[in-house]
């Protein structure tokens, strides 16, 4: 190999070491997470049109703002509401879940959230039993 092939091989092998060392170096730690207070809620039997509201919170325990950027149901009768502004660090949220109580029977379901928390993808579930209406 000639000078010429040598140098642009050390040159090449700076330019990668040092890329390397400031990714590593530089890398910024700062990251969301989002912390439920609970991830489960049993509404045990409720009446026929009664209440089937849950109010899920979290906590923002990262150190960046925490985008809750979207809330699925498995189901049209489930209901998700959340706010689509940050939780600054340290801060706490909610998700409103509203479950369609005129549909009797027992029911189990799930709601997934996402955002950009390093955690992932949360999974939060509610379940009960409607009871039939009175025939009064």
């Amino acid at each position: 190999m000639n000078k010429a092939g040598y140098i642009s091989v050390i040159i090449l092998l700076t330019l990668g070491w040092s890329s390397c060392n400031k990714v590593g170096g530089n890398a910024d730690l700062s990251e969301a997470v989002i912390e439920f207070d609970t991830i489960k809620h049993d509404f045990g039997e409720i009446p026929f049109d009664g209440d089937g509201m849950m109010e899920f919170v979290f906590t923002n325990t990262g150190t960046v703002p925490l985008l809750v950027t979207h809330v699925k149901s498995t189901c049209g009768c489930t209901i998700p509401e959340w706010s689509r502004e940050p939780v600054k660090a340290g801060e706490k949220g909610t998700i409103q879940v509203s479950y369609d109580t005129h549909r009797v029977g027992v029911f189990n379901k799930s709601i997934y959230v996402y955002s950009n928390a390093n955690n992932g993808v949360q999974r939060l579930s509610i379940s009960g039993k409607v009871s039939s209406a009175s025939l009064e």
